[in-house]
């Protein structure tokens, strides 16, 4: 028997090839295609290939693997196609056919000859390339050579290999034999399996890395590819391009079985075989897990030398992220499975924060039924419930302490954004005052729309987390805690109550936690922030800031100071006020702190001093001297954490 061969010619647009292209440059590059010529040695459209080709649908030969409907793919791409070709007729006579083949009219009437020739064989010209393919489509012959080995690749592997192909135009020349042993980094290795009783082949191969760049399993039922699946992150480990001995390469592995050909679709696009097992079907047979699983397990052991390192670094990658950006996980990452964590050692901080965050929950949702378990448990009195209670509260610390993590970790990223914020952009430009204002907290709030995760007045002050009303870029008339008709709009405004009179303004400052809502004393706090770098202060009642804070405060106590609760406080017109101004100390801004006598912080990066006649403590704080303050506050859980210190 002569071995089997097919040939791919490659036609060529001549015309084209004498076009301008843009700039009215000629075209150097390989001109557009215009359709191929395929050719082969085979049987030829001998009478019953004939019939088959003419049935829609056709089954002729599907225990090939065929799936009948090859020949209407063509007219999606090509307007015409035609066929020439030799066979022997039922008498062993060497007959000639030819045909053509359209969209609008099928398969024109054949011609039928004698033929003279001693071969048989086909010749299918492929013709009128659309102009939406021809435009998609590689130009160059070496993209085409390797998407035909991709396509066809397991004919290639599988046992009496392919035929031989080669593929060409006028100036050039391919064998797939050749690119194939280009394509493979070794030789395929074969194992067999045995899963439920049914047994099951598979071929693992390396491939050279190339246009392909994820591991895959192949499907396959009747000597084809029904249909591939991706293997990425479901071996730990395997993501990727791997590594041996002698290179980089892809992993790839095609599965068969009489067990898939016996329940491939008729379409031969997937199988009639159930995902799980779950009392529906026999559960005698195979699923797809369970192949699947089976199936994983043979490629993880094949892999294994190289998956090591993958993992090592994979881990590597977890325990860095943790140590420097996340360190909430760190409490929990002993009771996630490790192989869990071999994550792909090139994924990105987001995506590896969205994994971390997933085990996280699923670590929780156990913990509340391991907790539902300990609860209900039948015998509280025996040595194994007091180690299942030990150990589920074990857990419950770690996840306690993976919320703190969380909660430090925060304000990190907090402190962080807002260094990002003051610094200046490529043109110079800074960021302006709704963008620092958002970071410390959000505009036109007021606390009863906020919650203290939103919140981070700490930059500030600690002790502005407690206040019994804030509002935060709202009108004064609009606020609760005065009858003030003011539309001027404070940056933020907060009240606090005070309980003990010993714990009063000049003891701690502004901001003290209350609950009760008839309180002897209180104090208002006043904050206004200024664009980074702002040089623009004038002794005009919009331009100079420290003007603005007092205004405020004195706009707030004509209008009679109340609690959130509208219960009136006693000599209102007397509460003391804490204005800061958060401003980079320029020319202008300090020539308006000296003028108002305030004296400069020991760190030159601040002001701060007290108005008699507004009853007053005023600080200027620079964002240098905001950002340094906020550190030093949280230095110890950032080093407890192992957080690096801007």
């Amino acid at each position: 028997m002569a071995t089997a061969h097919i040939e791919i010619k490659v036609i060529r647009d001549q015309q084209a090839a004498f076009q301008f292209g843009e700039n009215d440059q000629l075209s150097t590059g390989p001109e557009p295609i215009a359709g191929f010529i395929v050719s082969d040695n085979g049987e030829g459209f001998h009478d019953e290939n004939m019939r088959s080709f003419e049935t829609l649908d056709s089954e002729y030969k599907s225990a090939q693997g065929c799936r009948g409907v090859g020949r209407l793919l063509w007219l999606i791409a090509f307007d015409k196609v035609e066929v020439f070709s030799h066979y022997l007729d039922s008498q062993a006579t060497m007959k000639r056919r030819e045909f053509t083949f359209t969209k609008d009219n099928g398969v024109s009437p054949r011609q039928d000859k004698d033929a003279t020739v001693g071969e048989t064989g086909s010749e299918v010209q492929l013709l009128s390339f659309k102009e939406v393919w021809r435009q998609r489509a590689p130009k160059h012959l070496s993209p085409i050579a390797r998407g035909i080995l991709e396509h066809c690749l397991w004919y290639f592997v599988r046992p009496g290999g392919a035929p031989h192909i080669s593929i060409f135009d006028e100036t050039e020349h391919i064998d797939l034999d050749t690119v194939f042993d280009e394509y493979m980094l070794a030789g395929s290795t074969r194992q067999q399996l045995t899963v439920k009783d049914r047994p099951f082949d598979l071929v693992h191969v390396r491939l050279r890395v190339s246009g392909r760049t994820s591991p895959q399993l192949n499907w396959c039922a009747g000597n084809r590819v029904v249909f591939p699946e991706k293997l990425a992150g479901k071996v730990p480990g395997l993501y990727g391009k791997l590594k041996d001995d002698e290179a980089d390469f892809i992993y790839a592995c095609y599965i068969t079985s009489p067990f898939l050909d016996d329940n491939v679709r008729s379409e031969r696009t997937a199988f009639d075989i159930p995902e799980a097992n779950e009392g529906t079907f026999d559960e005698a047979e195979p699923s797809m897990s369970d192949i699947r699983e089976a199936t994983l397990k043979a490629a993880e052991q094949y892999l294994l030398s190289s998956l090591t390192g993958v993992r090592e670094a994979g881990r590597a990658r977890v325990e860095r992220f943790v140590n420097t950006k996340s360190p909430r996980y760190r409490p929990i990452l002993r009771h996630i499975d490790q192989a869990k964590l071999s994550v792909d050692p090139a994924i990105s901080d987001e995506a590896l924060e969205l994994v971390l965050h997933r085990h996280f929950t699923e670590f929780e949702t156990e913990l509340l039924a391991e907790g539902q378990r300990v609860l209900e448990a039948e015998s509280t009195e025996n040595q194994e419930y007091e180690e299942r209670l030990q150990e589920y509260l074990a857990k419950v610390e770690d996840a306690k302490k993976s919320d703190l993590a969380a909660y430090v970790s925060r304000r990190r990223v907090n402190l962080d954004l807002l260094a990002k914020a003051i610094e200046s952009d490529r043109r110079g430009s800074y960021s302006l005052e709704n963008v620092i204002h958002n970071l410390i907290i959000p505009m036109r709030k007021t606390s009863d729309d906020l919650s203290e995760s939103v919140s981070n007045l700490w930059i500030i002050d600690e002790r502005l987390a407690f206040h019994n009303y804030l509002a935060s870029d709202k009108t004064i008339k609009s606020t609760l805690i005065t009858d003030s008709v003011s539309t001027l709009e404070p940056d933020i405004l907060a009240l606090k109550l005070h309980d003990d009179p010993d714990d009063g303004p000049g003891k701690d400052g502004p901001i003290l936690v209350s609950d009760t809502q008839r309180p002897p004393l209180a104090s208002l706090v006043v904050v206004e922030i200024k664009r980074p770098m702002r040089n623009d202060v004038r002794p005009v009642p919009d331009k100079d800031p420290l003007h603005q804070v007092l205004r405020y405060l004195e706009q707030v106590r004509c209008g009679g100071v109340k609690t959130a609760a509208g219960r009136p406080i006693p000599e209102s017109d007397d509460i003391p006020g804490f204005c800061y101004v958060i401003a980079d100390l320029t020319p202008t801004m300090i020539e308006s702190c000296k003028q108002r006598n305030l004296k400069l912080t020991d760190d030159h990066l601040g002001y701060f001093g007290y108005n008699e006649n507004y009853r007053a403590y005023i600080e200027v704080i620079s964002f240098d001297r905001l950002l340094n303050m906020a550190h030093q506050r949280n230095r110890a859980f950032f080093d407890c954490l192992g957080l690096p210190v801007g």
